[in-house]
């Protein structure tokens, strides 16, 4: 059989997504023990997963041999409730948000199709829209990462289907004014997805409030970040009820688990947690800046996220992620974002400690 003749001629086209190593991995190249080992490539939440959503998911695991609703109903209940909505205005899914926009990608993209996408940003967003056989049209952020909303809409032709957001952009880390989202949101007659994984850590107001006012918008969440799920990938998007009836049409039935559900419901409401990520963020984000700044000739940039991107002129982004990994501290270097350089690199807060490895050996890097 020649694999190749039945393959949709688009397939070739796709990038590979670049995930951040693991630990194992890394501990396999460098021979480091992966107990000596710090992973800041990932964004995930450092202090763990929840508490409450581990004896919950623990609990749940008496019922695994049933299995859960198809449509998550549980879980959508307690979201709306959390955000003040309708359940049927959510649409809960996995794996994780990368689901959701797969699912949004299936439903309305095909051959001929057009997305807008800001770059640099999260890649899935490209990958998503060729595998359903459209076109993504890249618009380039400002020197200082921010978009130029009248290039996003001009962007925009008779084709495009959806126009893609992240803010708090990932890796660059800013978020996007309310201005902006509701020009775009006003002038495009397309849906809007807006990317808010990180939305928690922000000080800037989610633009939740918005979905009243816009029904070509499309928020999306995920229990990846300040709920520390990342390993349960569980992902939320906030829309009007008809696309949600749409989209749960397509989905594929059960993708999240009885054990993932029970956990993500129980990490909603252990605010002692969520509050407690938040705080290790924010003095962290000080940390590493300050460290940073004051040891270094780096650029920090500012950041509404869990991660702060950094600019290494005159240095390779390879060049100091490299310096770290044979270090034994894991953090992504930004080539693999389109649009990025190649001088950009992405550090997930750490805890204080790891915060203070960090910094030490950007400041004792040396060209090698």
């Amino acid at each position: 059989m020649d694999y190749k003749k039945l393959l949709n001629s688009h397939v070739e086209s796709i990038p590979p997504y670049v995930p951040g190593k693991s630990i194992q991995v890394t501990s396999a190249e460098i021979g480091i023990p992966p107990e000596n080992i710090i992973k800041l490539a990932s964004n995930e939440n450092p202090l763990g997963p929840s508490p409450a959503a581990i004896d919950a998911a623990k609990k749940s695991l008496a019922n695994s041999n049933m299995y859960p609703l198809a449509d998550a109903e549980n879980l959508r209940k307690a979201i709306a409730e959390n955000l003040s909505f309708s359940p049927e205005n959510i649409f809960a899914t996995g794996p994780g948000m990368d689901s959701l926009i797969d699912s949004l990608s299936k439903a309305v993209l095909s051959s001929g199709d057009e997305v807008v996408i800001s770059t640099p940003t999260f890649s899935f967003y490209e990958i998503s829209a060729k595998t359903y056989g459209a076109t993504p049209v890249f618009v380039q952020r400002k020197e200082n990462f921010d978009i130029d909303p009248d290039e996003i809409i001009n962007s925009v032709g008779e084709n495009t289907k959806i126009i893609f957001l992240c803010s708090p952009n990932n890796p660059t880390g800013n978020s996007i004014s309310e201005k902006d989202i509701r020009h775009i949101c006003k002038n495009s007659n397309c849906i809007v997805f807006l990317d808010e994984a990180y939305i928690e850590f922000s000080t800037k107001p989610s633009m939740v409030h918005l979905l009243k006012e816009f029904d070509n918008l499309i928020i999306g969440r995920t229990f990846s970040k300040v709920y520390g799920l990342a390993g349960l990938r569980i992902g939320y998007g906030i829309m009007s009820r008809e696309i949600v009836k749409d989209l749960l049409k397509i989905s594929l039935p059960f993708s999240i688990s009885s054990v993932s559900e029970s956990a993500a419901i129980a990490a909603l409401s252990d605010f002692e947690y969520i509050e407690k990520s938040k705080k290790l963020v924010h003095e962290g984000i000080k940390q590493l800046t300050d460290g940073i700044h004051n040891n270094t000739k780096f650029k920090v940039y500012p950041t509404d996220g869990n991660f702060i991107a950094v600019n290494v002129y005159p240095y390779t982004s390879k060049q100091v992620s490299e310096h770290l990994l044979n270090n034994g501290v894991i953090i992504r270097n930004c080539e693999s974002f389109r649009g990025s350089g190649r001088n950009l690199i992405r550090i997930t807060i750490g805890t204080e400690e790891m915060n203070k490895k960090v910094i030490k050996l950007l400041s004792n890097f040396k060209q090698f």
